[in-house]
């Protein structure tokens, strides 16, 4: 007796460096359904607590690529003959995200345009700066000395300029874009996974159904979307009572699409994850590619150009049929081959919006994580009958310092209103809504704050800024009619303030030296070029690897 349980007790134990850890309760979390924490079952019939046990991974939203994060030197240029001072180098780690595979192109845009039009007609005039609000501006391509009316009358619909990238769209038409996009992918996703009838995402753009469909008001609200006509459009999974709603817990809403930080750009533009080599971990890689140079060294297609740029004064392609990078202005993407990480054009072509306020000086020092400075935290409106507040037929617009009105919100979106002090009470991680300006630019930037602007705003006087930029103010009148109110001040000293957007890259524009994918330039979030372009990103949720290991690390898979 005494050997058998001897016996028992040693085939319970595992002898691990020294340790012996006996654990005889095999069924201890054997089963995905049965509760680690209470024994109960989950997603019982009976009852009880339900949860998707069988969620792999994030699944590959359209247009991605996936970018494993990790870290990495950012800032680290090659040369600064601009003196910006404004790239020194820190280290910082980034979550692994999505990227689009290209920069938005004409097509996609147009798509989002047609169906803007079709769900809120311009005729109406209730909806017309919708619509006109999303165009993008084709008079860019216009040049006082210049022959350019083939662009501004064609490249943004003409099918030869399709696959082109969209220009012409400034920071907050790009931010619009990425919203709109979510929820047309979580619309597909929903109907894919039986939660939204077949084909119930078109009735909204034929007109069959009224109203649209909004992501964080079908998370909060469901019966609220498409107008409340939602039952009508519910697909198989309405037969079980208990999934007639995707929640975030069914893990079928994507995350929302975006805009790239700039960290997340500078760091899929390197793709380090190419070559392991000590120099490009360090941040000497000077281009997406490898090697020092703007022409391919390899033996097939030798001498070619690498991206699309200008090359010199007056030469934006080089000489035909030799030295030409087949583009005078933008190319078609793809036109180039991808970095490591399977993306294109991240040199080169158009320059690209990122979601940063720009900033000369990036503070690794409060952050080396995930670092982004444009943080405004927001929080649903609640209602009167304690439900978020649903915007139904009240549409909020904003006229842009340009004067173009765009729309803050869409119909049937959520009312969103600032964070107050019932988040921001005691915490030490933050402590306001707004932290644009956060240890650089705000009263507590410097002890000598009060030098750096002798002129207060009239609206508010504790508004005194480090980068006391111009404060114009441009309105519409009921007739329509711009008011213009120009700030005739002489002691603005910069131009850079919290609605100052960085893009990244150089364009068919621009010299090699922009290139580089630590430069960094900056443009007020209104504004356009016939240069700058965008893609969206994603975040990831779950492991940082695709290829998920199921063996804990330091243990030995059987």
């Amino acid at each position: 007796m005494k050997k058998q349980f001897i016996k028992v007790v040693l085939s319970c134990a595992v002898i691990a460096g020294g340790f012996t850890v006996t654990s005889c309760n095999k069924s201890s979390g054997s089963s995905k359904n049965v509760s680690r924490a209470t024994g109960w079952k989950i997603n019982a019939k009976e009852g009880g607590f339900q949860f998707n046990t069988d969620f792999k991974e994030q699944e590959t939203a359209p247009g991605l690529v996936f970018v494993e994060g990790g870290t990495f030197t950012k800032g680290k240029v090659q040369d600064d003959v601009m003196h910006d001072w404004n790239n020194t180098p820190t280290s910082q780690h980034v979550q692994s995200f999505y990227m689009d595979e290209t920069e938005v192109t004409n097509v996609m845009y147009l798509e989002y345009l047609d169906y803007l039009k079709s769900v809120y007609p311009p005729e109406n005039p209730k909806y017309t700066n919708i619509y006109t609000g999303a165009l993008p501006d084709t008079l860019v391509w216009r040049n006082r000395l210049g022959f350019n009316e083939t662009m501004t009358n064609n490249y943004l619909r003409h099918p030869a300029y399709a696959e082109y990238p969209v220009v012409g769209v400034n920071w907050v038409q790009a931010t619009q874009f990425a919203e709109w996009r979510t929820d047309r992918v979580n619309e597909a996703m929903l109907e894919k996974e039986g939660y939204l009838a077949k084909d119930a995402k078109y009735q909204a753009v034929s007109g069959e159904v009224q109203g649209t469909f909004s992501t964080e008001a079908y998370l909060n609200r469901p019966e609220s979307v498409y107008n409340g006509q939602i039952d009508s459009l519910q697909g198989k999974q309405k037969k079980d009572s208990t999934a007639t709603y995707a929640k975030r817990s069914s893990g079928v809403i994507m995350p929302e699409y975006r805009l790239p930080t700039e960290t997340e750009w500078e760091y899929a533009a390197q793709a380090n994850q190419g070559t392991r080599e000590y120099n490009n971990y360090r941040g000497r890689k000077k281009y997406p590619w490898e090697g020092d140079y703007t022409r391919n060294g390899n033996r097939v297609g030798r001498g070619d150009q690498l991206a699309n740029f200008k090359q010199g004064k007056g030469d934006y392609g080089g000489i035909a049929g030799w030295s030409d990078d087949g583009a005078d202005i933008t190319a078609q993407v793809k036109s180039y081959k991808p970095n490591d990480l399977g993306l294109y054009d991240m040199a080169g072509n158009v320059a690209e919006w990122v979601s940063d306020v720009y900033r000369p000086i990036v503070d690794d020092e409060i952050s080396d994580f995930n670092y982004y400075r444009g943080n405004i935290y927001m929080k649903s409106a609640i209602g009167e009958d304690g439900k978020v507040n649903v915007l139904r037929d009240s549409i909020v617009y904003d006229t842009l310092p340009n004067g173009k009105i765009v729309a803050v919100n869409l119909p049937g979106e959520i009312k969103m209103v600032p964070v107050d002090e019932q988040e921001t009470y005691l915490r030490t991680n933050f402590d306001s809504s707004d932290n644009r300006g956060y240890r650089d630019g705000d009263a507590g930037s410097s002890r000598f704050f009060d030098r750096f602007s002798d002129e207060e705003d009239e609206d508010d006087p504790n508004a005194r800024k480090m980068y006391d930029s111009p404060r114009h103010k441009v309105e519409r009148d009921s007739a329509g009619s711009l008011v213009r109110q120009y700030d005739k001040s002489n002691n603005r000293t910069s131009l850079i303030n919290d609605e100052v957007r960085v893009f990244k890259g150089g364009s068919w524009r621009d010299r090699a030296y922009w290139l580089d994918p630590a430069q960094r330039r900056y443009l007020p979030q209104y504004m356009a070029t016939d240069y700058i372009g965008f893609r969206c990103a994603m975040s990831r949720v779950g492991s940082k690897s695709k290829t998920k290991n199921k063996t804990p690390r330091g243990k030995k898979a059987r």
